[in-house]
């Protein structure tokens, strides 16, 4: 954990956002190099990349400010709203302000919609990998205590630790108890998805087939991880799933009509 990578002068520049700025300008370079196959200018790429922080951020933030309003918002000033360098992003809520900002541009400048999709994909798996490990490095998105070799300690005064202090757990000199390593669970699984869905654009069948299968196999990634978060109170359970499962459901399954109805509507433009 190391929430502050450094000063300077007056300002604290923190891990988190220097982790989501690279996580942006890897997405950027590696769909610029992608979009050349589609023949859709990078320029074109980089200014839909804007649309997307902007809609990512705002999305991402409403979401958490209102899932965690009462254990973090109620009683700050109503300024800590804004202060996203102190970490505090739903990856869901992102996703969903990424497509619908991504979707207005696209209709606007009258890019292709699926092909565009397709060259974005593989960019947003990867940037949740650089993501989370911004969330380690902040100390939030940890995981449930464990006592597997790799669980990981959080230090005193840290997120994990004062959860675990409050449950009368460790005392006030100790870290928190060894959780498991979501962020890193995350991370890792989100670098073999990238992996996979940058083969998979070079051997696609129709356009719109790695966008889908990114919604498919991001739902289910983060559904199992969710197994092992420790950062949800009760009041987050909702029939034993988290928020973040809840939303999964639906994401997978638009993801799976997705895929079948493009698969379909190709294979009736080749007949």
């Amino acid at each position: 954990m190391h929430p502050i990578a450094l000063h300077l002068g007056p300002l604290t520049v923190h891990s988190y956002g220097i982790m989501i700025a690279l996580a942006f300008l890897a997405g950027l370079w590696t769909a610029t190099r992608r979009a050349r196959r589609e023949n859709i200018p990078a320029e074109k790429i980089a200014d839909i990349t804007l649309w997307l922080m902007v809609g990512a951020i705002v999305g991402a933030r409403i979401v958490y400010v209102t899932t965690y309003w009462r254990e973090e918002f109620a009683n700050q000033p109503f300024s800590e709203v804004f202060m996203i360098q102190h970490g505090g992003l739903v990856y869901y809520g992102g996703l969903i302000g990424a497509i619908v900002a991504g979707a207005v541009y696209m209709r606007w400048k009258q890019l292709p919609l699926w092909k565009t999709a397709d060259v974005l994909a593989p960019s947003i798996a990867l940037g949740s990998v650089f993501g989370r490990v911004g969330c380690l490095l902040n100390g939030c998105c940890y995981g449930k205590p464990t006592n597997v070799p790799w669980g990981i300690h959080f230090p005193n005064g840290s997120e994990p630790w004062r959860q675990h202090f409050q449950e009368n757990l460790v005392g006030t000199n100790d870290p928190s108890l060894p959780v498991h390593p979501t962020e890193i669970y995350d991370a890792g699984l989100n670098f073999l998805l990238y992996l996979f869905l940058a083969w998979l654009f070079r051997h696609k069948k129709f356009d719109g087939q790695v966008f889908a299968t990114y919604l498919i196999c991001y739902a289910v990634i983060r559904g199992v991880v969710e197994i092992f978060r420790g950062d949800y109170t009760n009041l987050h359970y909702h029939l034993g799933l988290t928020p973040a499962q809840w939303v999964g459901v639906p994401i997978f399954v638009v993801g799976l009509s997705l895929a079948a109805t493009l698969s379909r509507r190709n294979a009736l433009a080749q007949k």
